[in-house]
């Protein structure tokens, strides 16, 4: 490794650790959508991109842009991007991986004196894991103007719509607008760590993405009635957690009957939530995903029906609104050829995985074409504290971009 690689990638570890530290729970890593914590870990970013002398900005969701112009500035934007929010009690890799392996990498150019024939953009999307309010994407939908009156409306664990929220908490000081059309940029790359063990058990330190996996995701809502628990007969209640609990049971077990589907419930609430009462709403979260997009929707939709009959049968109501359905995304074969030429030159070979879990690519691909680097995580373990990836794998991810980059000086 070259002194100059080798000091780019101490820059950026030092920078990992730092944003790891930047959060707004003590005692673990938690950034969600324009808290405190997520505004600081966008004000560092900024930062960074300015001593890049990059022309920087953020919008009033915090997301934050650095632009380098390049030799024709007035030619269609090469985007680089991934989100620096975080999952709750989570690890200091995912996402803000992506930024910095991007920032390191456009370092190299300018310590080389490289100017690229195109503009680069470096984006930073302050929330893709959803958190709040438990949807995914809130900031790069935001930038592709995929904003409507349905996502304005959505509502938090307290109530407060995103409409609401973003009036009372919006970054609007100094904002401007970073917004992208259909055709609007050449295309997009997003590198992150592999969330899955392929590259762990094939000893290969990167891998090239060659599609997204589609989700949808569901607030399911079962209501009962809350009564007295020592006054209310057994057989007269109309107990909500009940029947949310028989639902998780079916959705597992069409999950575990039906692979390659994933069903999985991450978070559940109960009303009034008291020891001494019988729960009159359990709101829980769907989570489901299949390779082709016409089988997830049948399932979701027998899902739908099957937890309809269950609390029917049990004399309870069930709301069910989907808040996320996003189909698979194909990564683009012209900028999949450039990242595989790449990752051959940097590390001798080149494989090429799907992507199961979902990324901000999926949003980026109506504005432009996508393509992803996937970076070996050990044990595939991520939205954890012990998510980790090796200081070589990080050296190798910042050599692949450095060296697709470079790829547009040839051809364009």
């Amino acid at each position: 490794m070259s002194e100059l690689a080798d000091h780019t990638l101490r820059l950026t570890l030092d920078r990992i650790k730092e944003l790891g530290a930047i959060s707004e729970e003590k005692g673990r890593l938690t950034r969600t959508l324009l808290s405190s914590a997520n505004k600081a870990a966008a004000g560092r970013l900024l930062e960074w991109m300015r001593e890049l002398n990059m022309q920087v900005s953020h919008n009033a969701m915090g997301t934050v842009r650095g632009v380098l112009p390049g030799t024709q500035p007035r030619a269609l934007p090469l985007l680089i991007g991934s989100h620096f929010d975080t999952a709750v009690g989570a690890g200091k890799y995912d996402g803000v991986l992506g930024i910095l392996v991007g920032l390191a990498a456009l370092e190299r150019l300018a310590a080389e004196g490289i100017a690229l024939p195109v503009p680069v953009h470096l984006l930073g999307f302050a929330d893709q894991e959803g958190v709040r309010f438990h949807t995914s994407y809130l900031g790069s939908r935001w930038v592709c103007g995929d904003f409507d009156e349905a996502t304005y409306a959505l509502r938090d664990d307290t109530g407060i719509t995103l409409s609401t929220y973003l009036a009372l908490a919006g970054w609007t000081e100094d904002s401007s607008d970073i917004e992208y059309p259909p055709g609007g940029a050449r295309g997009y790359l997003e590198v992150h760590i592999e969330q899955g063990r392929i590259l762990e058990q094939a000893g290969q330190p990167a891998g090239v993405v060659t599609a997204i996996c589609g989700q949808s995701r569901v607030v399911v809502s079962v209501l009962g009635k809350a009564e007295h628990a020592a006054t209310t007969p057994m057989d007269l209640r109309h107990d909500a957690l009940t029947g949310a609990a028989e639902c998780l049971l079916a959705i597992e077990k069409t999950g575990r009957d039906h692979p390659p589907l994933l069903a999985s419930v991450g978070k559940i609430q109960v009303e009034p939530g008291t020891s001494g009462s019988i729960p009159g709403v359990a709101r829980f979260t769907l989570d489901l995903r299949h390779p082709e997009d016409a089988v997830r929707a049948e399932f979701l939709e027998k899902l739908r029906a099957r937890c309809s009959a269950i609390v029917t049968q049990r004399g309870l109501k069930l709301e069910w609104r989907v808040v996320l359905d996003h189909d698979g995304v194909s990564c683009d074969v012209e900028l999949g050829r450039r990242l595989t030429g790449a990752l051959t030159a940097a590390i001798g070979s080149a494989p090429h995985l799907a992507s199961g879990a979902g990324h901000d690519g999926v949003v980026m691909s109506r504005v432009a074409p996508v393509s992803m680097l996937f970076v070996r995580c050990r044990d595939g373990l991520s939205h954890h504290p012990d998510e980790f990836v090796k200081d070589q794998d990080v050296a190798a991810a910042i050599e692949v971009v450095f060296r697709f980059l470079k790829s547009f000086l040839v051809g364009g």
